[in-house]
C-alpha cells in the first residue's frame, strides 16, 4: 500500500521590495520585545525563511537593515498619533495629546526601546529629536504658528512625553486621570506660546 505524503511547499517568490517589507515588518514585530541592537539577524532571516547572508543581500550592513526598522517604527509613532484629517487648532492639537498619551501607554516598552535603546544605529538622542521635532511642526501647522515657535514647541512635546513616561509607568489605580493630564498638557502649550511671542521694543528714542 502507497502512503500519500503531503505535497511539497511551494515558497512564494517575493520581489526585492517586498522582501525588504517583509524583513522590516519582521524586525518591527521583534522590537516591541527588545531593543533593536539587541536583535539578532539570524531570527529575521530565520522568520522570513531565508539565510543570513541572503539578508545581507537587502541591506548591505547589520545597522543598515536597523536603522530601516527604526524609521519605520518612527513613522509608525507618527501615524498613531497624527489627528483626524481635517481637524486644525486646538482640537486638532488635543486629539493629539490622546493619541501620544495613549500610544505611549499602550506600547511603552516598545517606545522607550525605540527611542532610547538603539545605541548600536545611532546616537540615542537622533531619533528621539527627529520624532518630537516632527510631532512640533505638526503642531505649528494645526495650530498656524510660525516657524520661530518651532523650539518653544519642541521643548513642549518633549514635557509631554516626559509626562506620558511616568503616568504610565504608575498603576492605573493610582495615577491622574487622563483627561487631567491632557488639560494640563494643553494648557502648558498655551502658556509657552504666549510667553514665546517677544514683547514690543520700547522707544528709545530720546
Amino acid at each position: 500500500m502507497t502512503v500519500d505524503s503531503d505535497p511539497p511547499v511551494r515558497r512564494t517568490r517575493l520581489s526585492h521590495d517586498e522582501r525588504r517589507r517583509q524583513l522590516v515588518g519582521i524586525g518591527l514585530r521583534r522590537l516591541v520585545e527588545r531593543p533593536i541592537q539587541d536583535l539578532p539577524i539570524d531570527e529575521v532571516a530565520a522568520e522570513a525563511g531565508i539565510s543570513r547572508g541572503l539578508l545581507f543581500h537587502y541591506f548591505p550592513t547589520k545597522n543598515d537593515f536597523y536603522a530601516e526598522v527604526v524609521a519605520a517604527a518612527g513613522r509608525r509613532v507618527l501615524r498613531n498619533v497624527a489627528p483626524d484629517e481635517g481637524e486644525s487648532g486646538a482640537a486638532g492639537v488635543r486629539q493629539m495629546l490622546e493619541r501620544f498619551l495613549d500610544q505611549i501607554d499602550r506600547r511603552r516598552e516598545s517606545y522607550l526601546a525605540l527611542v532610547y535603546g538603539r545605541g548600536a544605529v545611532r546616537g540615542d538622542e537622533d531619533l528621539a529629536l527627529g520624532l518630537r521635532m516632527a510631532v512640533a511642526r505638526r503642531v505649528l501647522d494645526l495650530l498656524d504658528l510660525s516657524e520661530s515657535d518651532v523650539e518653544v514647541v519642541h521643548a513642549w512635546v518633549a514635557y509631554v512625553e516626559d509626562r506620558a513616561l511616568q503616568w504610565s509607568a504608575q498603576q492605573p489605580s493610582s495615577r491622574a486621570g487622563r483627561e487631567h493630564l491632557v488639560d494640563q498638557c494643553a494648557r502648558a502649550l498655551d502658556v509657552l506660546v504666549v510667553n514665546a511671542e517677544p514683547a514690543d521694543e520700547p522707544d528709545r528714542r530720546p
